[in-house]
């Protein structure tokens, strides 16, 4: 992996339930709080690469003060949308209509998979045409009150009467009459607002009917996700983000700074490639807190293709979380 060089900075407003009383360290240096604050100010430089990061990850500015779990409840920026902070992601290696989980599982072992994050409190399922995962979906909602689950989907389509084609089609594929989030999916235009605008209108509209609840893009390039920083239309981002800037649409400095722009402007953020799209399996620790601690990411979608890999999540984010 490429050598990348992180600037991280974490300010006292967006991280001030992750301070410390007054203490020293080992060689008698200030710990106190405000010492923190000030660290957090700074522009912190580090060089990850492959192993690197177990020894060069800053632990203790991301440190908090309590434990965070994949169950626990958010609120999804300005669109009234709760649920669990994890989502249950179906879509790894996920094109043309299929994922690993909708090959690997088919509808019934994807189905109890869900079910199973569910018993768990993991309550929001990240779902797209793409994935070809609407049927699994479906299987899953024939034992769980429909009301209860978060549904995320995506469309590819980028015309007006595609779109509404689509959020039509999409209802009957998972047997529901509304959808809690649509979004255009895998856009790289940076005039995504202009070139797209018929596809905009029937989100729009259908927000207006009660079809979905909120509306936003999946960004895969660093243009398009610039221009939904700042898109009045954006409720909802989700967001490629990890320590390493693997699989992201620029370096972590550039895109951190995307994204807090964007959290100001009052939009939902889920994070995804918390991995790095696999590249980081042997960083998950570190990865996981990297989430916890950025102060700006509301949620965070994960392609689960088996119980092992959810109850490894599940065992790790909490201790992730306060690790220091």
């Amino acid at each position: 992996m490429d050598e990348t060089f992180l600037k991280l900075k974490y300010r006292s407003k967006q991280n001030s339930d992750r301070t410390v009383s007054h203490v020293t360290d080992a060689d008698g240096a200030d710990q106190s709080p405000n010492r923190k604050k000030m660290k957090r100010r700074k522009f912190l430089t580090y060089g990850l690469a492959g192993s690197a990061l177990l020894s060069a990850f800053p632990y203790h500015l991301l440190a908090g003060s309590r434990k965070i779990y994949p169950h626990e409840r958010v609120k999804l920026g300005n669109t009234g949308i709760e649920m669990s902070r994890m989502a249950m992601g179906t879509g790894t290696s996920g094109t043309a209509g299929s994922s690993n989980q909708t090959r690997q599982l088919g509808i019934k072992g994807l189905s109890d998979l869900l079910r199973a994050g569910f018993d768990d409190g993991i309550n929001f399922w990240d779902s797209a045409d793409a994935y070809g995962s609407h049927p699994h979906l479906r299987e899953a909602l024939k034992k769980i009150e429909r009301d209860r689950v978060v549904i995320l989907t995506k469309t590819t389509s980028r015309t007006y009467e595609g779109v509404k084609k689509d959020l039509e089609r999409f209802r009957k594929e998972i047997g529901t009459d509304y959808l809690d989030i649509v979004l255009l999916h895998a856009v790289t235009d940076p005039q995504w607002n202009r070139n797209m605008s018929g596809a905009m209108e029937a989100l729009s509209e259908a927000k207006e009917e009660g079809i979905i609840r909120a509306r936003g893009i999946s960004c895969h390039s660093l243009g398009a996700l610039e221009t939904a920083a700042d898109e009045p239309w954006v409720e909802v981002d989700l967001a490629r983000y990890n320590p390493a800037g693997a699989s992201m649409d620029a370096d972590v400095p550039t895109v951190r700074r995307v994204l807090e722009r964007m959290k100001e402007n009052g939009k939902g953020i889920i994070q995804m490639k918390v991995y790095g799209a696999g590249r980081l399996v042997r960083q998950k620790d570190e990865c996981l807190e990297f989430h916890t601690g950025a102060g700006f990411i509301d949620a965070f979608t994960l392609g689960i293709e088996n119980y092992e890999q959810l109850k490894d999540v599940q065992q790790r984010l909490p201790e992730a979380s306060v690790r220091g």
